[in-house]
């Protein structure tokens, strides 16, 4: 197992405007595992500079050991208001604990990002959005380039528009492949593009079906309503819960690079998806505690 990826349950995440702190203890309460504040697309350049700021303060406050990944969508890293996020996460003592970097082309912005925050002694984890031909052509590169990713996330809107060509499954199937390809070389997760039909549950369901059969660990939700949804599709059952506690035993027991299994040849690459299964199952039995 990787030490330096953090697995962890990654099945939904939903996007609060840095704008509104307001909306995010509404966000952390709505069951997703991930919740991003948004500074990027979803704020008008007018209004960077206020939704930077309450972003920023937003975790001056310690935040609850629960499980709930909290995450900080800055802008481009190419652009201005990318780079002013940038030195005002790094002029902070109370840094997110992770960051997602959008439109990524190349590995050397995260390399110097990741030079940037090592100066400053900042523990920021990484999440990428690959969103462009040019990052999605240098995918695994990308993926590689840093101990601080955690995840590659598809933003299959962006990545249709300069495709040209339809934000659907069957046109995007490459790119998707490709970042899970990519995802899994590193050893990190892959994360799926939102369903943006609010009134299609069942498609939503559906793409959610082929996106975790291609290999990715979870996918975003544009409302909390769909969250419930992604988590179901993305939680593993009982049987294959089991399955990964023999395995992960089995491999710490042996100490060897493979084991037999129920009379199966298992080799050691396999441990990771052990492992995040069995942290989505960790998550699930801890959220079923505090319910009881």
């Amino acid at each position: 197992m990787d030490s330096h990826n953090l697995i962890q349950s990654r099945r939904s995440f939903i996007f609060t405007p840095g704008l509104k702190p307001e909306m995010f203890p509404k966000a952390i309460k709505s069951g997703t595992d991930m919740v991003c504040v948004e500074l990027e697309d979803g704020i008008a350049p007018q209004d960077k500079d206020l939704a930077r700021k309450l972003a920023i303060k937003l975790f001056e406050t310690k935040q609850n050991n629960d499980g709930i990944e909290r995450i900080l969508r800055i802008n481009s890293l190419r652009e201005k208001f990318g780079i002013e996020d940038v030195q005002a996460i790094l002029n902070t003592k109370t840094p997110p604990p992770a960051l997602m970097i959008p439109k990524v082309k190349s590995s050397e912005e995260i390399v110097l990002l990741d030079s940037l925050l090592t100066e400053k002694r900042h523990n920021c984890r990484l999440h990428i959005i690959i969103e462009t031909n040019e990052g999605l052509e240098k995918a695994y590169d990308i993926a590689n380039c840093s101990n601080r990713i955690d995840a590659l996330f598809f933003g299959g809107v962006d990545m249709s528009a300069e495709l040209r060509c339809e934000n659907k499954w069957e046109p995007l199937l490459y790119a998707r492949s490709r970042i899970v390809h990519a995802a899994s070389s590193a050893g990190i997760d892959a994360i799926d593009v939102p369903f943006l039909d609010l009134d299609d549950p069942e498609g939503m369901k559906q793409e959610a079906i082929k996106a975790k059969g291609l290999g990715f660990s979870g996918k975003g939700s544009i409302h909390p309503k769909q969250i419930p949804i992604l988590n179901e599709v993305f939680t593993p059952s009982e049987e294959v819960i089991q399955r990964a506690k023999k395995i992960t035993s089995t491999f710490e027991k042996a100490n060897t690079g493979l084991v037999v299994i129920d009379g199966k040849l298992i080799e050691k690459p396999v441990l990771r998806e052990m492992y995040r299964i069995l942290a989505v199952a960790k998550k699930i039995e801890k959220n079923n505690v505090i319910l009881k």
